[in-house]
């Protein structure tokens, strides 16, 4: 019940900046950069979840105690084997961006004539298990295990 809860799109932007302790441009650019993908309104406001926030949370102090820029962030969560966590199969991997390139993460590529065609990535697996620091060691300790 908790994951629900922290899945549930409620904060404006202006409330989510503030929350995080950045302003509203810089939540603009990481959604930009593809560091996070808010819920979005059919008026096309933008809502984030308790999720985005600890996915924000782990951003600010990548580039802020990591010395990471947002280039080598989007550069680390591209490595994220998707393949593995959602289980695509090998013809979906021949054509995919994400399994065969390396700038992107998976929810950057606009996936055409494989496994992900057609998905919201806001709702995958992959984009959900990695909202937070802690989230992203252990999902990889769990593939490699």
């Amino acid at each position: 019940m908790v994951s629900l809860n922290m899945d549930k799109p409620k904060y404006t932007i202006s409330t989510a900046a503030k929350l995080s302790g950045i302003s509203i441009h810089t939540l603009r650019m990481y959604e930009r950069e593809g560091l996070i993908i808010p819920y979005k309104k059919s008026s096309n406001q933008r809502l984030y979840t308790d999720r985005d926030l600890e996915r924000v949370k782990c951003i600010r102090h990548t580039i802020n105690e990591d010395k990471i820029n947002i280039e080598g962030i989007r550069r680390v969560v591209s490595l994220i084997p998707c393949w593995a966590i959602v289980k695509c199969n090998e013809n979906s991997r021949k054509t995919c961006e994400a399994f065969n390139g390396h700038t992107k993460p998976c929810w950057m590529i606009n996936h055409e004539n494989n496994f992900c065609t057609g998905k919201d990535c806001r709702e995958c697996e992959v984009y959900h298990s990695f909202g937070s620091c802690e989230s992203i060691k252990s999902k990889l300790k769990e593939l490699l295990t």
